[in-house]
């Protein structure tokens, strides 16, 4: 096993870290710009070291139900896929949402729609924030901006599975994707035994039903409409939950600041230069970069209002982020939007040219 630190990729970083917080299995199907996650398990062997197991399925929406299967007992398991590939698996996410099965999916965005471009993109927002299947369901969305979150958001993202019950999505994109960046690895996690499995999550996960209990029944079906009612409601309340213990963000230069630009992942390390290029004009600016995209840091936006002339949200994408900084300032400061698609990728000084235009500056 590899020790740290070490020069990676950031898709490579996910195998990486996979391997060493104890992952039980990885399922997934080869898709640009993310097939090298399942390129760099095959060349670590993780099934001679640890026993992980790491199988190509035969479609993006078999590798989802392998998912459910393994997440059914008990199991530590991920996959990752792009854009188009993440579509497929809308269903099985929701399926696992509804069953309440911790998973770890891991997407990093092409630009599209339809199968578009194999360049960066941040176009997938909608799908994984707002819920790419059915129902009303939500997953915890991370964000990374670096190879380094990467890496460590695979283990914090199994953590949260688990502690929610409920999938979690590492929302990344490509051009982060394929930067190379030094990587502090942590110290390795082993896999649970079949007994420890039993003991922490035997009381939900179909491990075998000993004589003491009855047997655990997974399932997201419920046809009576007074038990589907209540099932939605203690998925609210576990959802509410999430956004009063979960939500991560980062402030960059925002004591004093009177605009505030909001990105996430790519498009916020890009706004850093923005942020430099204003301050050298004597324009206050800050920057607000959300880590989880679910649950939002609206409070974090609204307790800087008072202090706020306007708000750009920054994003490779038509506009998708900005419709949730709009619902957080509720009409309090203007909010405007600049951004990109189809691969495309904005500079620091365009940012802030799309600013300075917006705001008259």
């Amino acid at each position: 096993m590899r020790v740290g630190p070490l020069q990676a990729t950031q898709i490579g970083a996910i195998a990486l870290a996979a391997i060493r917080y104890g992952a039980d299995g990885y399922f997934g199907y080869p898709i640009t710009p993310q097939s090298e996650v399942m390129e760099t398990l095959m060349e670590e062997m993780p099934w001679e070291t640890t026993g992980m197991v790491v199988l190509q399925a035969e479609s993006e929406t078999s590798s989802i139900n392998m998912l459910y299967g393994g997440a059914c007992c008990g199991k530590k398991v991920m996959t990752s896929s792009s854009s188009p590939g993440i579509s497929l698996m809308c269903e099985g996410i929701s399926y696992m949402a509804g069953a309440e099965l911790p998973c770890l999916v891991v997407d990093v965005i092409r630009g599209g729609p339809g199968l578009g471009t194999i360049q960066p993109a941040q176009g997938d927002y909608f799908q994984a924030v707002k819920g790419g299947g059915h129902g009303d369901y939500k997953i915890i969305v991370l964000a990374p901006a670096s190879v380094q979150e990467m890496y460590d958001f695979v283990g914090l993202g199994f953590d949260l599975a688990f502690k929610y019950r409920n999938p979690v999505m590492i929302l990344s994109d490509g051009a982060i994707g394929q930067m190379m960046e030094k990587v502090e690895l942590r110290d390795p996690v082993r896999r649970l035994t079949d007994k420890e499995i039993t003991e922490k999550y035997g009381h939900w996960a179909t491990v075998g039903k000993p004589a003491s209990r009855k047997g655990n029944i997974i399932s997201s079906l419920s046809l009576a409409a007074s038990e589907m009612e209540a099932i939605n409601l203690r998925l609210q309340a576990k959802y509410q939950k999430m956004r009063e213990n979960e939500v991560r963000f980062e402030k960059t230069m925002c004591d004093n600041a009177e605009y505030l630009l909001v990105a996430f992942g790519s498009s916020a390390r890009i706004c850093e230069g923005t942020l430099e290029i204003a301050r050298s004009k004597g324009i206050r600016m800050g920057l607000l970069r959300p880590i989880t995209l679910f649950p939002y840091p609206e409070t974090a936006i609204r307790e800087m209002l008072p202090q706020l002339k306007g708000i750009m949200s920054v994003e490779l994408n038509a506009g998708q982020m900005v419709e949730d900084v709009r619902l957080a300032v509720n009409g309090a400061v203007p909010v405007e939007f600049y951004g990109r698609m189809g691969g495309s990728i904005f500079s620091p000084e365009e940012v802030f040219e799309a600013f300075a235009k917006k705001f008259n500056l």
